[in-house]
């Protein structure tokens, strides 16, 4: 019950976010304009300085597990060759990048640390899965939601050299460069610094849920419902159905599992609809499966918490 709370606590506010996005949006306090803004607000300023933070404060060399990154990161890659061949059952081209983003991104970054501190008393090995999947997660969707957009351009030099401008030019692509190579190179952050930085970070998730609530047209996601269920299937069971056996037969416990957990089977993060929109795409599909994927994730991820305990796994 204790889990099935804190679950609940960390997902639910997250959902009423969302609702009342789309509240100010039927009461007249948001436009179209207005939220279009937002979404380009959180894309060029916010989420980049998020993921900054998220790397910059992380010692490398203090926590590094060459072993967990290792498997972190094959798991998610091919997590998502997997979603990808998936991806090609649906008829309606258009929504292929979507569903191959909104079913393997995880809020690892933001859900991942509150989630093992919650357990542990302290953010365990998620900086290491942090750094072993948000960078693969970001690049692997730049590349999807570029290659695959609903009106697609026939393969050729142009659209080659256009796709990678596009990864190497990305904000997100940029704000992990630079957190990267800031905790490389050790450099100290001053408190009137960090405490900007900070102060811009924190408005990516708020802003970003308001600003998805407030796009959702419930009649446009009736009409996806059957790629949205299926892609939160995948995102919620079937990873970490596939993966966590995987992890616990290379021997990984404790924290190193429970960071693999959340790496697979947590909600498909805000960001995803937010770069889906702001690459081209509708994004019906993606804010449908955030949804969907924010409320079940309360009793997913309870329901493997327990399973681990029961097995003395954690």
């Amino acid at each position: 019950m204790e889990n099935l709370i804190f679950s609940l606590n960390a997902t639910l506010p997250i959902f009423l976010t969302m609702i009342l996005g789309w509240i100010f949006r039927k009461a007249g306090l948001m436009d179209e304009s207005f939220v279009n803004k937002m979404n380009k607000f959180v894309f060029h300023a916010a989420l980049p300085v998020l993921v900054f933070q998220d790397l910059a404060t992380v010692d490398f060399l203090e926590v590094w597990d060459a072993r967990f990154v290792v498997f972190c990161f094959c798991a998610t890659l091919l997590s998502i060759l997997g979603v990808a061949a998936v991806s090609y059952l649906w008829k309606d081209k258009r929504i292929q990048g979507e569903f191959i983003q909104a079913s393997y991104r995880s809020s690892a970054a933001i859900l991942g640390i509150a989630f093992i501190q919650n357990i542990y008393g302290n953010a365990g090995m998620a900086p290491l899965m942090i750094i072993a999947t948000v960078p693969l997660y970001n690049v692997m969707a730049v590349v999807v939601l570029s290659v695959m957009k609903p009106e697609r351009e026939t393969m050729s030099k142009e659209l080659i050299w256009k796709t990678c401008r596009g990864i190497l030019t990305n904000p997100i692509i940029l704000g992990i460069a630079a957190g990267v190579v800031w905790s490389l190179l050790k450099l100290p952050m001053p408190e009137i610094f960090g405490k900007t930085v900070k102060n811009v970070a924190v408005l990516a998730t708020p802003l970003g849920l308001m600003a998805m609530g407030a796009s959702f047209e419930w009649k446009q996601a009736t009409a996806q419902m059957k790629p949205a269920v299926t892609a939160s299937l995948i995102k919620l069971v079937v990873l970490a159905a596939i993966f966590l056996p995987i992890a616990v037969q290379m021997g990984f416990r404790e924290e190193k599992l429970v960071a693999i957990l959340v790496m697979l089977g947590s909600a498909t993060t805000v960001s995803s609809y937010i770069m889906a929109r702001n690459m081209g795409h509708e994004g019906t599909l993606t804010s449908s499966t955030v949804m969907m994927t924010t409320l079940g994730s309360a009793f997913t991820l309870t329901m493997w918490l327990y399973l681990m305990k029961t097995l003395a796994l954690i």
